[in-house]
């Protein structure tokens, strides 16, 4: 993007690719590699102290607990799986959604305020995890050569259409769609959080540094960085669904007994 000169002798940097690059806290250890640690302590022991003492009316956090599970467990993994399916899936996708929603919202808590997902080794490894998933079931439900057949042959298709089609499926089922299953949320949070930097550093620059003329325009780049908090605060929810949805979507297409 380059320095943008806004002041007299002052220039601004603005953020990059580098900001992503935090130091090490202690030994190894960063601080994404925390956060990821301390995501599921947060989200192992709210739950379990949300359903320690399960009441027929609800308190708040018992309430909060039950909708969770229930949007991953109906919402999520029964529809896209299906009825007779689902349940063994159930923990697997409620994992996701919550974990990955935990790790999302980091992005906009003050003080911590660092996406995790926008690392892209942790949304790789998540991936992994539902490859193996995915492609296990599928191999299970239908036999090795059943299931490439089932992935690479859909029905209906006349048989030299296969010479091309074939290969392209393959491609898309066992390299494509994992990829960019782990891509999608990297990409999100990396790039929202970058523009929050922009807009936040740049009306710090121009309160700070800027010519008088210059820094009333601050107000206008902090109200924009509160106005894309909200906004991302609603990607980062969407993209905890969007991830645990493909996953029992691919789930449900590897177990279907039609492609």
């Amino acid at each position: 993007m380059g320095a943008l000169v806004l002041a007299e002798g002052g220039v601004f940097q603005p953020p990059g690719a580098d900001s992503f690059e935090l130091p090490p806290l202690f030994g190894v250890v960063t601080k994404p590699m925390l956060l990821v640690v301390l995501s599921a302590v947060i989200v192992g022991a709210y739950f379990v102290i949300a359903t320690r003492n399960l009441k027929v009316v609800p308190g708040k956090g018992q309430f909060v607990a039950e909708s969770i599970y229930d949007f991953s467990r109906n919402k999520i993994a029964r529809e896209q799986i299906g009825a007779k399916d689902f349940r063994p899936f159930v923990p697997l996708i409620f994992a996701l959604f919550t974990f990955i929603l935990v790790n999302n919202i980091y992005g906009i808590i003050p003080l911590i305020q660092f996406p995790t997902m926008s690392r892209i080794g942790f949304p790789i490894a998540l991936f992994l995890v539902a490859y193996l998933v995915i492609h296990t079931v599928g191999f299970k439900r239908h036999g090795f050569l059943g299931y490439l057949k089932h992935v690479m042959f859909p029905p209906g298709v006349p048989k030299p259409i296969y010479i091309l089609l074939s290969p392209i499926e393959f491609f898309q089922k066992f390299i494509a769609q994992p990829v960019a299953l782990a891509v999608r949320v990297f990409a999100a949070m990396f790039a929202g959080h970058l523009i929050l930097l922009v807009f936040t550093i740049g009306g710090q620059f121009l309160l700070l540094e800027a010519s008088a003329a210059l820094k009333p325009v601050s107000v206008v780049a902090f109200a924009f960085a509160i106005a894309l908090t909200f906004v991302e605060a609603l990607i980062q929810v969407l993209q905890a669904y969007i991830f645990a949805l493909l996953v029992a979507n691919f789930i449900g297409a590897a177990m279907a007994e039609e492609h």
